[in-house]
């Protein structure tokens, strides 16, 4: 029986988990308050933290305003990503510094505050389930488990416009302020698509997203397209937020394409990321954009899916430029937001009928 209204996230309730809950995946929370239960069949992503904009609010001094991410796949499996948090979080007593899949019974713990993730509905081990999604390498209960595979993906690196001249013109606590704002509803944006920041770079940040089959579908495509449309959007609104001096934009590149998904840091100093040309391509891609003066830069294969997306390709123009670091000339596409947001109605408009 439920003795408590939500709170924290929580359900509170004044009898087992077990008596009441039946093959659901869910957290449970020990505190002197009693026994904490917040369902975990309701949303793909919950993030985790002190702060009040979390979906799970956990009044621990020791744990960071926004600690955590849990987030659910298509296939049911759930894995926690640490937004690099300063005291760390610790799965099973093991602090874990990339995304690690849970297991039905996985103690986590944030600061001081320990919670049981339970799924016990998954009739198959959840390892058997990673092919579709990632593939683990090494002893997963050590803190040096990584996740290693090759994956169709699509890179979006976003940058922005003039933020060294905004530096100059502003107080560094506004300035910091302000930088963090937009990193944290950024990674909102990209969260509700479906995706997570997989690198926050100075006045940048690196998105990916998974495939599952060689043509992405439009559904996809259009995640990406309008997570950019949505921070570009954010991004503007900064303005009237903060006052600044003039008004702010973005640029980004989006590519797609097959790289390593792993870690590429020291047991130590763990880094889940995605490695190869791939990205590499998406962050010279955004950096053509200041030279070509547009706002978006895609590569080919990006393009080529457009073909899905409603005559989408004919938003966008053709350029062979040769790109830092490449010995050829290669073929990109280019659009500013105004076009691109007339893309963006008209994908809307699609999804709508």
């Amino acid at each position: 029986m439920i003795i408590d209204k939500r709170s924290q996230g929580f359900i509170w309730l004044d009898k087992t988990v077990e008596d009441m809950i039946g093959g659901r995946s869910y957290l449970i929370i020990q505190t002197s308050r009693g026994t904490g239960y917040l369902e975990l069949n309701n949303n793909n992503y919950w993030t985790i933290g002190r702060g009040k904009d979390n979906v799970l609010i956990v009044p621990d001094n020791c744990i960071s305003r926004n600690h955590a991410i849990l987030q659910r796949t298509e296939n049911g499996v759930f894995y926690l990503i640490d937004l690099g948090s300063r005291n760390g979080t610790f799965i099973n007593g093991r602090r874990v510094g990339i995304p690690i899949i849970l297991r039905d019974g996985d103690t986590i713990t944030f600061g001081k505050t320990h919670l049981e993730f339970h799924n016990p509905n998954s009739s198959t081990k959840q390892e058997e389930l990673l092919p579709e999604i990632m593939t683990f390498s090494g002893d997963r209960d050590t803190q040096t488990s990584t996740i290693l595979e090759r994956r169709l993906m699509s890179v979006m690196v976003i940058d922005i416009r003039n933020f060294t001249g905004l530096s100059r013109k502003m107080e560094g606590e506004k300035l910091s302020e302000m930088i963090g704002y937009w990193f944290r509803k950024s990674g909102q944006i990209v969260r509700d698509s479906g995706s997570w920041i997989d690198k926050y770079i100075g006045d940048a940040v690196m998105a990916i997203w998974f495939h599952s089959s060689q043509n992405p579908s439009r559904k996809e495509i259009f995640s990406i397209f309008r997570a950019l449309h949505q921070i570009s959007v954010l991004t503007s609104s900064l303005n009237q937020e903060y006052d600044l001096p003039f008004q702010l934009t973005v640029g980004a590149g989006i590519n797609t394409g097959y790289a390593m998904v792993g870690n590429t840091g020291s047991e130590d100093n763990p880094d889940f990321t995605a490695i190869g040309n791939t990205v590499n391509t998406a962050f010279r891609l955004e950096s053509s954009t200041k030279d070509l003066g547009v706002n978006l830069a895609i590569g080919e294969t990006t393009y080529k899916n457009l073909n899905n997306l409603a005559s989408g390709q004919q938003f966008f123009k053709e350029y062979s430029i040769r790109l830092r670091g490449y010995e050829m000339p290669i073929t990109l596409y280019g659009t500013n937001f105004a076009d691109f947001n007339d893309l963006i109605a008209t994908l809307t408009n699609l999804e709508m009928d």
